[in-house]
This record gives structure tokens, C-alpha cells and sequence, in this order.
């Protein structure tokens, strides 16, 4: 099945909102780390640049203790002399065992307090070789909050990031797959009756558009065979139809004659069939072939004159038509039975009763008629291949071919929907045209 350009769009924009998403996370991250590392570091620069401060104010007073100016004891500060005494300063009680602790330290030590606090101890020598011990607490509060605020700043340009990122993803792959959803309508209505129908694009400035000229040079070669095919089939039917016209004129001479016996009349009668069948068929074929029943297809029917029509052409008190008067087929009646006739003459060769009825169920701008017979069925070898030109359960082996090839020139199909069961054959002859009223 393949995929239409509104899905590749979606995926590709979903893909680049995937990888935006991605990208941004990472970015959050990466800002989360450098913003921690900042606020350790800013932490520990601060924590330093107290303690030089309260080492630099600290002097020895008259008695030779150690003394400290209260201007630079802030909260959170505690100086020690050599014996672990606590000289100055003050300390919050949740802070206490940790500053008794590191009051006696013999070395630079930092700990975190349950990650609300950095202690820093600082041991210290002044100049009359006098020592102590300076301990200072930083709350990490104020870090955290810069921390997230930041962190905020960085998660909401990171959603505008795969904002943005996904609204320009959404906007290129329109304009670049526009082109391709162009070739796909191009292609969906591309047909042997319309073989001047193009991609267009224009000149090929990108790899859609080399494509889209690549592919209209496929359709011109492929044109040019289907144009091949038609002329060859025109000119093989025309070349036929002498011939053919010759031997049923004999046949018939011949079966005017009164000296024939009973079994060579039937011989004569046998032959002028088949020659009448050949000639329908030849007749068929040149239309199809110099014709284009799709871009004129001759008005339209009704239902009450299609089924006149049908019993006329068909004149079998086996055959039952049952059709709406308020049907219209948009097709000549002429082009309705030419696909009608295969299909009721192949179902009458094989059954007792044959049926033709109008289906309640069709698409939109359709009708659908149904053939019905009481028949043995289709042989299961032949279903896949019913519609082949030679494919045959009687006559020439090209009515069924014949009959779909009309049909969808005019618009339409003709399908086998069941091939066997206690309701025997059913096919169903879709054509363009409506009915007033669907339901019933």
C-alpha cells in the first residue's frame, strides 16, 4: 500500500518534533550541569572571600587572646583560637555540632549540611604566630533559586525551540512535498482516455521535479504505446470485418437454399451465430479503439428505457430486469447494453434464470446493477483471470474483457462478486449516474 504525501508530512514533522524535543532536553540538561557546577563554584568563592576577610580583620588584644572587629562577624561565622575556643561570632544551633566539629581542624575543610548549607574551616596563623580557626557557613538558598529561575528560562526556549522547530518543519515539507501530492492526483487520474495528462512541474530544479519530468517522459512512451495498441487494434478489426462479412454472407445464401438436409441447415445456423457474435465483437472493438466513450459518452438512460433496452437486445424469457424508473446512468443506452450483453449472454449460456436488479449500495456519483443466475458457478481456475482477453466459458473468449474495458471507459467496472453457491454467479456493472431514492 503505498503511503500518501499527508503521511510522509506528518512523519517528517513529527520526526523533527521528535528530534527538536530531543535536542532541547539535552540542552536543559547540559544548562542544569553548568549551573550547578556555577553554584558550587560561587558557593566556594564566597565562603573564601569571607574567611580571608575575618582572617585579615583578626588581631591580638592586650591579654594576647584573639580578637575580632563585630563589623565582620556576619551571621554564620565563628573564629576559634588554637585550644578549639570559640572567640566570636555566632552560629545557627542546627550548625552547631558541625562547627564544634571542624573548630579543632588542622586543615582547609568544606562539608555540605543535608544540602542546605557549605561549612568551610580555615585554619590561620597571624603574624605573631598566634593561631585559629575560622568556620563560615553559606546557605545554598539563594544559588538554588537563581539556579532555577535559569533552569526555567532554559525549559521554556527549549519548548520554543520545538515550537519553532516544528512549525518550519511543517511549513518546508508542504512546500517541498507540494509537487508530490500534484504527481499523485496526476497519476490517480491518469488514464488510456486522457493521454495528454501531464505532471507539469515545471523545469527540474530539484530531485521532486527531475522526477516529475522523468515520469512525464514515462507517460508520453507509455501514451504513445496505448495510441499503438488502439491503431493496431482498429486496423486489425477493420481488416477482419471483410472477410468476416464475406463468410456470413455466403452462410446466409446458403442457408436460404431448400436443398439442404437438417443437419448441414444447423451447421449453416451455427456458423451465421458465430459470425454474428464475431461481428458485434469487431464492432466493439473499433469503437473502443477510435473512440474514447469516457470524454463524450452520449447522454444518459433512464432506468425505465435501459430496461426496454436490455429485453429487446436480450430476448430471453429466462432474463428478468428489474430496474428503477427514477435510475439514471449517465452513459447512452448503446454503451450501457455493450456492457450489459456480455455478461447477461455469458450468464443465460450457463443457467436457467438470470436476474438483472439494481444494488441499493454504490459510491457516491454511482449506480450499481446486479447479474444474477441459478448456474453452476465460475470455475474456481478461471476467477483470478475472468477478465482476461481468451478467458472464456463459452462464445468468443473477449466478452467479459470487452465488457469491463467499455464500462471503464465510460466510468465505470464490472466485478465478479460471488462465483458460486445455492445463489449461483452475481456480478456487479458499476457505472457514473444516480437514483432518486437509494434506500428502497
Amino acid at each position: 500500500m503505498t503511503e500518501n504525501p499527508t503521511t510522509v508530512r506528518r512523519r517528517l514533522v513529527a520526526l523533527t518534533g521528535t528530534l527538536s524535543a530531543f535536542a532541547a532536553l539535552g540542552l536543559v540538561l547540559v544548562v542544569q550541569v553548568i549551573l550547578a557546577g556555577a553554584s558550587t563554584e560561587a558557593v566556594t568563592r564566597v565562603l573564601s572571600d569571607r574567611a580571608d576577610t575575618v582572617v585579615t580583620a583578626t588581631d591580638v588584644d592586650d591579654d594576647g587572646r584573639l580578637s575580632v572587629p563585630d563589623a565582620r562577624l556576619a551571621p554564620g561565622v565563628q573564629v576559634y583560637d588554637a585550644d578549639g575556643e570559640r572567640v566570636a561570632g555566632s552560629v545557627p544551633p542546627s550548625l552547631g555540632e558541625v562547627f564544634a566539629r571542624l573548630s579543632t581542624s588542622d586543615r582547609e575543610r568544606t562539608e555540605e549540611v543535608a544540602d542546605e548549607y557549605s561549612v568551610l574551616a580555615r585554619p590561620f596563623r597571624l603574624d605573631d604566630g598566634s593561631a585559629g580557626v575560622v568556620v563560615l557557613a553559606e546557605a545554598f538558598t539563594p544559588y538554588e533559586d537563581d539556579e532555577h529561575a535559569a533552569l526555567a528560562v532554559s525549559v521554556s526556549a527549549g519548548l520554543l525551540m520545538v515550537l519553532l522547530a516544528t512549525a518550519v518543519a511543517a511549513w518546508i515539507s508542504r512546500r517541498a512535498l507540494a509537487p508530490v501530492q500534484v504527481m499523485a492526483d496526476t497519476a490517480r487520474e491518469w488514464s488510456e482516455h486522457d493521454l495528454d495528462r501531464r505532471f507539469d512541474l515545471g523545469p527540474p530544479t530539484d530531485e521532486i521535479r527531475a522526477l516529475g519530468a522523468t515520469l512525464d517522459g514515462l507517460l508520453e512512451r507509455v501514451a504513445s504505446a496505448i495510441r499503438a495498441e488502439q491503431r493496431l487494434t482498429a486496423e486489425l478489426a477493420h481488416e477482419l470485418r471483410s472477410p468476416l462479412t464475406a463468410v456470413q454472407a455466403t452462410a446466409e445464401l446458403m442457408s436460404m437454399r431448400d436443398d439442404l438436409d437438417d443437419e448441414l441447415r444447423d451447421d449453416v445456423a451455427d456458423v451465421l451465430a458465430g459470425c454474428r457474435t464475431m461481428a458485434s465483437t469487431m464492432t466493439v472493438l473499433l469503437e473502443v479503439a477510435r473512440t474514447q466513450i469516457s470524454d463524450d459518452p452520449g447522454g444518459t438512460t433512464t432506468g425505465a428505457a435501459l430496461s426496454r433496452a436490455v429485453v429487446e437486445a436480450v430476448p430471453d424469457d429466462r432474463l428478468d430486469v428489474d430496474l428503477p424508473d427514477d435510475l439514471v446512468v449517465s452513459a447512452a443506452g448503446p454503451v450501457v447494453l455493450r456492457v450489459l450483453s456480455p455478461v447477461l449472454d455469458n450468464a443465460l449460456r450457463v443457467a436457467g434464470r438470470v436476474t438483472l436488479t439494481f444494488a441499493h449500495t454504490a459510491p457516491p456519483g454511482r449506480v450499481a446493477l446486479l447479474v444474477r443466475d441459478d448456474g453452476p458457478g465460475v470455475d474456481p481456475a478461471l476467477v483470478g483471470r475472468l477478465f482476461e482477453p481468451g478467458t472464456t466459458i463459452g462464445g468468443s473468449g473477449l466478452g467479459l474483457a470487452l465488457a469491463r474495458r467499455v464500462a471503464r471507459n465510460a466510468g465505470g467496472d464490472v466485478a465478479l462478486l460471488t462465483s458460486a453457491g445455492p445463489g449461483g454467479t452475481t456480478f456487479v456493472i458499476t457505472l457514473p449516474g444516480s437514483v432518486s431514492d437509494q434506500s428502497g
